[in-house]
């Protein structure tokens, strides 16, 4: 099952072309992680993935992006799919589908991200609460059109 996060493109996210700018693109992905992980929001009801803030931290340890079209402005949030396509001892790796104005594909993505002690700053272990959640949200790896 994927998730689907709306995202508000600001005006400043533009270029000079009038579309999204390449380095806001990983901002709005940003964004619909931080929706997701540190607020628990798009998730199904009664369902909770808020880390706690004073134990836990998510570092990004990889990303790859690939722009498949201009994203305009749009006058509404933008509907972001995100999911999970592999779950290890502390990493997760979360994928992304940004689509166009029109219903195509803007942008794939995908963030390797880690789950880090807050007061250590070391890798900690998904808990197995983490796990069983998340595992709900898997879905195939993102498909680049050059490779994975």
């Amino acid at each position: 099952m994927k998730l689907v996060v709306p995202v508000t493109v600001r005006w400043g996210d533009l270029d000079a072309y009038g579309h999204v700018n390449n380095a806001a693109m990983l901002v709005l992905l940003e964004e619909v992680r931080v929706a997701v992980f540190w607020h628990g929001h798009h998730l199904p009801a009664g369902e909770s993935a808020t880390l706690d803030r004073d134990e836990s931290a998510t570092f990004v340890a990889h990303q790859e992006i690939e722009y498949l079209a201009p994203l305009g402005y749009p006058r509404a949030p933008i509907p972001v799919s995100m999911w999970i396509s592999r779950l290890g001892g502390a990493s997760a790796e979360v994928c992304y589908e940004v689509p166009t104005l029109d219903g195509g594909v803007a942008a794939r993505a995908r963030t390797t991200i880690v789950m880090v002690n807050a007061t250590t700053g070391r890798p900690r272990r998904l808990t197995d609460d983490e796990r069983a959640l998340w595992s709900r949200f898997m879905d195939e790896p993102v498909q680049f059109r050059r490779g994975n």
